[in-house]
């Protein structure tokens, strides 16, 4: 790892902060992804129910 000197508390809270903002976007979407593909599921039901 590099020397970072003075910067080496702002350097690694900022690459903290970054991962966890990733890891935060990845989880909402993977929950938003579980959401769609259960109410898909339900419309798919629904419509062979109906047609």
């Amino acid at each position: 790892m590099p020397d970072l000197g003075k910067y080496a508390d702002t350097v690694l809270t900022a690459y903290a902060a970054s991962i966890l903002l990733l890891a935060v976007l990845v989880a909402a979407s993977l929950w938003r992804g579980r959401r769609m593909r259960a109410e898909m599921d339900t419309l798919e039901a629904r419509m062979r129910r109906d047609g």
